[in-house]
């Protein structure tokens, strides 16, 4: 009976470590969310392992504990790819930029989502779902004068970008063809720096390969973009997906690692990054922080402080 129970655990065990490490062969759609998960399911795997030898030590139940680890390591090895570092710490913050998915169907928060972020001291805001605000959207104008959405009524207000600094560009763009007005390109002067803002909400990965053509077009856009640049919003996947690694890489953008959980909630920081907050050189995060209070999002909304290289380039956007 030993045996069998051994033969059976480590079957299952074989199977859902050689799913996950589908990402180096291909990266299909269908398995891009499961890629996010990485170092969760590897911390499963290691434990299942350890069950599998506490019943039987053979050779196989040691290759499936070895092979659990690889996948922890190199998850981990994966973000430290993009992180940041410890840069200017000792600076002031040139300015501080917070985005949140306030959820489309979080109406009774509103207000006090509202209240959050007129007393967040943000410089700039990013907003997605923002639907739940419509009624509050005055209170708002009137401590950010300078926005971007919500201009239409509410069934045009999904993304809404607030400015306390005049827009020196401003622009709203589609990415792939799900949805459209997800992408928001704008650009701040803070004290004679130009500060290329821009905001992104993806489609979940699971949606057909809606999201690889998203990032296609966001990947454009961020290359028509010179000088000190940062990009948030929400992605639904997290740094370590296949794709997003690759977007990364090839956009030369950097975070703080570990980035705090945003998402599911109720697993608190046990939870994975799939909203960001990214930087492009010149520009580098000097913190990056989960706001206390979800407000009855799905999503944990995040604030970040920036630094300038001094001798970095400060040219707009073309």
């Amino acid at each position: 009976m030993r045996d069998i129970i051994y033969w059976i655990l480590c079957a299952f065990l074989t199977v859902a470590i050689a799913v996950v490490s589908l990402r180096y062969v291909t990266n299909f759609w269908l398995l891009s969310f499961v890629y996010s998960f990485q170092i969760h399911l590897g911390v499963v795997f290691v434990a299942a392992s350890l069950v599998v030898l506490a019943i039987k030590r053979q050779i196989y139940g040691f290759i499936l504990l070895i092979a659990s680890l690889f996948l922890i390591a190199h998850g981990v090895i994966m973000l430290c790819e993009f992180s940041e570092g410890d840069r200017g710490t000792d600076r002031p913050p040139l300015f501080r930029l917070m985005s949140f998915n306030i959820a489309i169907d979080n109406w009774k928060n509103s207000t006090e989502i509202t209240d959050m972020v007129i007393a967040s001291n943000a410089d700039v805001v990013n907003l997605l779902e923002a639907k739940p605000l419509t009624f509050h959207l005055q209170r708002l104008f009137k401590a950010y004068p300078y926005h971007i959405g919500c201009d239409s009524g509410k069934d045009t207000c999904d993304t809404l970008v607030l400015s306390k600094r005049p827009f020196v560009r401003r622009q709203v763009a589609n990415m792939g063809s799900l949805r459209k007005n997800r992408l928001v390109i704008a650009s701040v002067d803070f004290g004679g720096e130009t500060i290329n803002l821009v905001s992104a909400h993806l489609t979940k990965p699971y949606f057909d390969d809606f999201q690889m053509a998203e990032l296609e077009d966001l990947a454009k856009a961020l290359g028509s973009i010179d000088g000190p640049l940062v990009l948030s919003g929400d992605f639904n996947s997290s740094a370590i997906a296949p794709s997003i690694q690759a977007f990364l890489r090839e956009q030369k953008l950097k975070t703080i690692t570990p980035e705090p959980a945003t998402w599911p909630i109720g697993a608190g920081a046990l939870g994975i990054a799939i909203d960001h907050i990214f930087a492009r050189a010149p520009l580098h995060l000097t913190s990056l922080k989960r706001l206390d209070d979800n407000l009855g999002s799905n999503h944990s909304g995040l604030v970040a402080d920036f630094v300038l290289d001094k001798d970095g380039e400060t040219s707009p956007a073309k």
